[in-house]
């Protein structure tokens, strides 16, 4: 599952826990304020006394000794060890959350002021006028509004103690500090507008699992893109954009049980078998057998569609695209791996746990390692966990406790909609009549300028209008026409949102539930009430079970691929029917295999499961790898290691590599430097190692059949996961120069690069090397470069290609090259290393390493096919539990405790985390204490 925020320089990676992104509208461009006059500062930053060593360690968090806590009850001891990871002793639960507060605060309060000020669409407060926009956007979904109302009216009374306990440690912490004392940045911002970060309140965390569940919301991105091919493309083009799942390769998530089950049950409940029904009873038919591209130009999903949707949600992506990100990406299918082996199947005898979230790189990584320890575990003290959480929420996200492990992978189900609405001066249209809206106004608060009010629009069930935050949408919708079926345009259209997230629900309560949780019914129960963003669970037991469960408000809607397009808001029967019932979700227990592998595949067999999660599963590369791995070592009575499990985490096996490599092998070249470049495949082992010259050149290969192949066939607006395709020609006369060249295909398409969409055009290609004659083969000539008329033709010309653009590269001696050249890794430091002076940037961020893996391998370093091979995104964390010895588990983090620049911790686990190897864990007390490098206590 998955945190933060990206941005792009050129075609280096830039990013940042809770960095803010400038847009591509004029407005959006402009620099965040406080970058101004860094300028001016620079100087005495850089040279005189102000960046002084003593005032660079002003802001260190005190790790030693004593400190007294108004609040506390009891003594609480934070040892830290020598990578100053802390584990938390209290005796009672209100006491065990206060001081986790306290010290997250100590390590990350900016991140965390930051990433708050996002989630309550109060960015201009901090950074100034540039950010108002994103702000009008975030004020819109009303991310606080209803995290308040979760607070108020949904989440439990122990939920509420514990989030209010952990307030109060923030607090403490800030309690008589300058903003110098609490970060530099505090120091830059105090510069520029007297900023001054505020208390901290329990609903600020509750807001941050809205973030979280934004990015993580599943296929709205490709709703809008199948929408906008629909006006340049054909049905059967759009079919090989969007290939079936291939499930008798790729095996989803649940393979055995429940199948018969829910279908009997769904078939004697007339297909009704729904709960929380929002407008009708009716469910979708449990017919259709692959991932769903025939409805996306059925004519269900389409009496919205022509001029006026299209150019609505062409309009619709400036304005998603400037938003700050959360979790590392808007959104696009956000990718992870994790899997769990039985017992019968390890060295051990107990179950082993992997987990790997993909996020984009940043510094301070998104997670937050630590443990939450009751010194007695009792009715007055129930947690012994530890694991990773944010920043900024109390609890652990991912992790074990004494009993269970559990892990957590994106599961891309289908919970957003959006709706082209007929607006006029009184309201909107639905079923014939004109509804008024619900409107709300908005303050917006802006550092060093005037505070701007806007009026929010909601639907009577709830749907924000987001076209209403961009001037041109407004004027787009007031000029657009739509298809002969739709209603005159009267005063325009507008586009509206359904969203899961935007109902109150009770996944805070869900985190303490798995922290507490003894064994599988207590697991399920916990996941239970983990209802946005919905995640693929994983489970193991000390008790030798394994199992996996889906959790999520998962909507139902009139048919089987509704939801692959926006639709008609005019008309109910689009209009979401109810919710899939908790008891009907997918799970297994226990799987005779002995293994379950999730790695954003598809959950379930579309054509066996009565209801549709989503038409837009990751396509199985990763997954089905995984899966092979672990046959691999279980075989002839095989078992498997913890260090077995690390491995298979490194696997940099490229599958698409291994189906183009025979075929560019057979393309007869005429050059003889291009021969030497092809000539680094032959005995490939399709390893994608940061020393491999293979890798460089095959990664080039691919980058430019890519581009060759559908870059200037796609709407100019369209973007496709995991690949930013060229939008207009580049003249390949001589050594292409895409770092150059990036902003022909978009800034933001190389800003929105998408982890998990690799695999969908590993897909496409795969089913398209069928067809040499396809049209998606051929090409036109450019400058010196001969048309293609078939797939070989162009094969070679992308081969010719890649030679010269790795010449300019790497150089012409082929000797030389090397993928991790190309593959490499920057830190950026959130706001202030993201943007700004070049001083700046070299004093906060880290880098570069040269990595290993790539597009869609187990070792998800991805990259960007229009910014360059620079990683984008990464596994956030890796880590190994072994349920039968805990103290044996090993976890590693991208970049380290601390958020304070020049802090030993600040990228200490960087470096080990390249090269693949894992740390100790320690969990008992035992093991704890041998492992403390310093204890803080924390006195009442």
């Amino acid at each position: 599952m998955p945190p933060n925020t990206t941005a792009t320089t050129g075609d280096t990676a830039t990013t940042g826990a809770t960095s803010v992104k400038s847009g591509r509208k004029k407005g959006r461009k402009a620099r965040l304020v406080v970058l101004v006059l860094v300028l001016a500062i620079i100087g005495g930053i850089a040279y005189g006394a102000y960046w002084s060593i003593s005032t660079v360690r002003a802001s260190f968090p005190q790790t030693t000794g004593s400190i007294k806590l108004d609040g506390l009850s009891g003594p609480v001891d934070v040892k830290r060890d020598g990578y100053g990871i802390p584990q938390i002793y209290a005796s009672s639960d209100e006491d065990l959350f206060m001081a986790q507060g306290y010290v997250q605060a100590q390590d990350r309060f900016y991140e965390m002021d930051v990433r708050r000020h996002m989630t309550s669409g109060r960015l201009s407060e901090m950074f100034g006028k540039s950010q108002v926009e994103n702000d009008e956007f975030l004020r819109t979904l009303g991310w606080d509004r209803i995290a308040r109302q979760e607070y108020d009216t949904k989440l439990s009374d122990s939920t509420k103690k514990y989030l209010q306990a952990y307030a109060k440690g923030v607090n403490a912490y800030l309690q008589g500090k300058e903003g110098k004392d609490i970060s530099l940045e505090y120091a830059a911002l105090g510069f520029t507008n007297d900023y001054k970060p505020g208390k901290w309140t329990p609903v600020d965390s509750v807001s941050w699992l809205k973030a979280m569940a934004w990015d993580l919301r599943g296929n709205m991105q490709d709703e809008i893109d199948r929408a906008l091919m629909a006006g340049r493309l054909g049905p059967q083009q759009i079919q090989d954009l969007y290939p079936a799942y291939p499930y008798g390769r790729n095996k989803p998530i649940v393979q055995e049980g429940r199948y018969d089950e829910l279908n009997k049950a769904f078939q004697q409940g007339g297909g009704s078998s729904t709960e929380g029904t929002a407008g009708g009873t009716s469910a979708q038919g449990a017919t259709g057998s692959s991932q769903g591209t025939t409805g996306t130009t059925g004519s269900s999903t389409t009496t919205g569609t022509g001029p006026g949707l299209t150019s609505q949600l062409g309009g619709l992506y400036k304005v998603l695209d400037g938003l700050p990100t959360a979790v590392g990406v808007n959104g696009q299918g956000i990718g992870s791996n994790s899997w769990v082996v039985a017992g019968k199947y390890t060295i051990t005898g107990k179950p082993l746990l992997a987990n790997d979230p993909h996020l984009s790189a940043s510094l301070p990584s998104v997670w937050y390692q630590m443990g939450l320890h009751c010194r007695t575990v009792s009715d007055k003290c129930q947690y012994d966990v530890t694991g990773y959480t944010f920043a900024g929420m109390p609890g652990v996200i991912i992790g074990h406790n004494a009993k269970i492990a559990w892990g957590m992978t994106n599961s891309g189900v289908d919970v957003t909609d959006l709706y082209l609405e007929k607006v006029s001066a009184n309201g909107y249209l639905y079923d014939g009549k004109v509804k008024p809206f619900k409107t709300r106004e908005e303050t917006i608060q802006v550092a060093g300028g005037k505070a701007k009010t806007i009026v929010v629009r909601q639907t009577q069930d709830g749907m924000p209008l987001l076209s209403d935050r961009d001037d041109e949408l407004v004027q787009v919708g007031r000029k657009a026409s739509v298809n002969s079926a739709a209603p005159d345009r009267g005063d325009g259209y507008g586009i509206a949102l359904r969203w899961t997230a935007l109902d109150p629900g009770t996944s805070m309560d869900a985190v303490f539930a798995l922290d507490k949780a003894h064994g599988w019914d207590d697991f399920r129960a916990a996941a239970a009430l983990f209802d946005v963003p919905s995640q693929n669970l994983i489970y193991a037991g000390t008790d030798n079970h394994i199992g996996y469960t889906l959790p999520g408000k998962i909507p139902t809607r009139s048919d089987k691929d509704a939801g692959a397009l926006p639709a008609p808001g005019w008309e109910s029967k689009y209009r979401w029917k109810g919710f899939v019932k908790k008891d009907e979700l997918p799970y297994e227990y226990d799987p005779a295999r002995g293994y379950i592998v999730t790695a954003n595949q598809a959950v379930v067999d579309r054509a066996k499961y009565p209801y549709t999660l989503t038409t837009d599963w990751g396509y199985g590369t990763r997954s089905q790898r995984i899966t092979d791995l672990i046959e691999s070592k279980i075989k002839d009575g095989g078992k498997i290691s913890t260090d077995d499990m690390r491995q298979m985490q490194l696997d940099n096996s490229s599958e698409i590599a291994k189906l183009l490599v025979p075929k560019l092998l057979k393309i007869d070249l005429k050059d003889p430097e291009v021969r030497k470049a092809q000539k680094l495949l032959e005995g490939w082992d399709y390893t994608q190692d940061a020393d491999s010259a293979a890798a460089a050149y095959f990664n080039a290969v691919w980058r430019n059949i890519l581009k060759l192949s559908f870059g200037n066939k796609l709407p100019k607006e369209v973007r496709v996961k995991g690949q930013c395709l060229w939008v207009d020609k580049i003249d390949s006369t001589g050594p292409v120069d895409d770092d150059t060249k990036v902003r022909e295909c978009g800034q933001r398409d190389a800003d929105q690069a998408q982890p998990d969409g690799g695999d969908r055009w590993f897909e496409v290609v795969r089913t398209l090397m069928d067809k040499p004659d396809s049209d998606w083969w051929k090409t036109p000539r450019s400058g010196t470069r001969p048309a293609a008329k078939n797939r070989d033709q162009l094969f070679a010309r992308a081969m010719i290609d890649a030679r010269w653009e790795l010449t300019a590269k790497l150089g012409k001696d082929i000797d030389t090259w090397s993928w991790g050249r190309l593959h490499r890794l920057f830190l950026k430091n959130q706001t202030l290393g993201t943007e700004g002076p070049k001083v700046l940037q070299y004093l906060l961020n880290r880098g570069p390493w040269k990595l290993s893996g790539g597009e869609a391998t187990v070792n998800a370093s991805g990259w960007n096919a229009a910014g360059g091979y620079n990683v984008l995104w990464v596994p956030s964390m890796r880590m190994v539990v072994n349920l039968a010895d805990l103290d044996k588990s090993k976890w590693i983090n991208l970049s380290g405790a601390s958020g304070h620049a020049f802090n030993a911790h600040y990228t200490d686990q960087t470096g080990k985390w390249a090269d693949g190897e894992l740390l100790p864990w320690s969990f008992s007390g035992k093991a704890v204490d041998a492992s403390t490098s310093d204890t803080l206590v924390l006195e009442p």
